[in-house]
């Protein structure tokens, strides 16, 4: 793995292989790309699917893909994404 393969990723803390591609065509996409390792995008996905499936999003909607959007950019770059109401972590029970 070359050098330019690999990111120090914001979310893991240490360095990890690059995303193939900018998963957005935007700014957030651009900075995930440029800091977030194929790791951290997996916790993303993982975190997403859970957003979706308890918030019911629709992503076909304007205000869907805001929300989403804004809770990728808080995951990575602000505070942690938001948490359903209900929410307990596996290790809580």
């Amino acid at each position: 793995m070359s050098e330019s393969e690999t990111v120090f990723c914001v979310k893991t803390q240490r360095e990890g292989e690059k995303l193939e591609r900018q998963p957005f065509p935007n700014e957030l996409g651009k900075r995930i790309h440029e800091s977030v390792s194929k790791e951290g995008w997996a916790a993303w996905i993982a975190h997403s699917t859970m957003l979706i499936n308890e918030f019911r999003i629709d992503l076909s909607s304007k205000q869907g893909t805001e929300f989403l959007l804004k809770q990728c950019e808080e995951f990575f770059f602000g505070e942690g994404s938001e948490l359903p109401p209900d929410f307990k972590p596996a290790d809580e029970g």
